[in-house]
């Protein structure tokens, strides 16, 4: 994917001395910054609970119902 974006020019100072210490491209360093951000945020909590009750028995209400039988009857 191309795109364009505005960078202050500290930061596009600081992202050239960061390329030339480590011998890449500003787009390396780019594609690496957004690869950790990635990484670092993951997916969100919603998202990792889908497929949760794949290869489950029962619907979710049954599995509800049947936890509530367990417990104690109120007097």
């Amino acid at each position: 994917m191309r795109t364009i974006i505005e960078v202050p020019q500290d930061q596009v100072d600081a992202l050239e001395a960061i390329c030339k210490r480590e011998s890449i491209s500003r787009a390396e360093a780019i594609r690496r910054a957004v690869a950790a951000y990635v990484r670092h945020e993951g997916p969100s909590t919603a998202n990792q609970a889908f497929g949760l009750w794949r290869g489950r028995r029962g619907s979710g209400l049954q599995y509800q119902e049947q936890r509530r039988r367990e417990w104690p009857k109120s007097r």
